[in-house]
């Protein structure tokens, strides 16, 4: 493994059941340090592919690296250590709702840390800063719109200051307000920490706004393209080009594989 790739998808291989694969011999590695955004349509498994991170799943075929170690699912010690490492933002943000903000953000610092309630205070407010939601400390979860829950969210997943940050579709849902500042934030967060950060989405211009590397993917989890942004917006291919453009006809069908209409209604049989 490069010293320079954090984490490495190795010939991976992975369905949910036998009957379909979602990832088919992929191999990736996300460069230590830096923003590498994974977009794609629905279905081809980019959020299976922070789950096989996380060591949700274990692969069929393949392996997973993490900092140079394999991850094992059968290894619970390993899988707690390597976990304590990373910070998740769920798809939906994933809040308690029968918690304040800031006994949702103080949650992995109570569960994983012998640290004081004073010392824990402290790192909740400043987390809480960050993402510019001090203020709104004392709130329960239903009092905040959606763009301020999905911020208290990203600040939950930084308070441990972790070495992995990974996105699920984090733009999802917010305004174009929100949805700029929360781009900008997890542009800042990997500057300013140092963090290895993994965004899954299907946004385009903000992915190529603040991703130094990106990744797209097909159904199967077939690699169509990887480069810079500049270079994937500049692209010739037409699977590329129909993809980063939202065009709708192109080689990206809209119709999941099926029978004709004619096998599934039985026109024409037994007439």
């Amino acid at each position: 493994m490069k010293p320079d790739a954090f984490i490495e998808i190795d010939h991976v291989t992975f369905g949910y059941d036998e009957r379909r694969t979602i990832l088919s011999d992929l191999s990736l590695r996300f460069a230590r340090g830096k923003v590498t955004a994974v977009l794609g349509g629905s279905g081809c498994g980019k959020t299976t592919l922070l789950r096989l991170i996380g060591g949700v799943h274990g692969v069929n075929q393949g392996r997973v690296v993490f900092d140079g170690e394999v991850v094992n699912v059968q290894d619970r010690a390993q899988l707690y250590r390597l976990r304590r490492r990373l910070g998740m933002l769920f798809q939906f943000g994933a809040l308690f709702t029968d918690l304040s903000v800031f006994d949702n953000v103080a949650f992995p610092l109570r569960e994983m840390t012998d640290l004081s309630e004073a010392m824990i205070r402290d790192i909740v407010l400043m987390k809480l800063d960050a993402v510019g939601l001090r203020g709104a400390a004392g709130l329960r979860i239903s009092e905040v719109s959606g763009g301020m829950a999905r911020r208290i969210a990203l600040a939950r997943a930084i308070a441990l200051d972790p070495e992995l940050i990974m996105y699920d579709e984090p733009f999802a849902g917010l305004d174009l307000v929100s949805m700029g500042v929360t781009a900008k934030l997890i542009r800042t967060l990997n500057d300013v920490t140092g963090a290895t950060s993994l965004v899954i989405s299907h946004d385009v211009p903000q992915c190529m706004a603040i991703s130094d590397w990106v990744v797209l993917l097909a159904t199967g989890g077939r690699v169509v393209a990887q480069g810079t942004p500049a270079e994937l917006m500049g692209s010739t291919d037409a699977e590329v080009r129909q993809f980063v453009r939202g065009e709708p006809d192109g080689p990206v069908k809209f119709h999941y594989p099926a029978p004709t209409v004619a096998e599934d209604f039985g026109v024409g049989a037994g007439s």
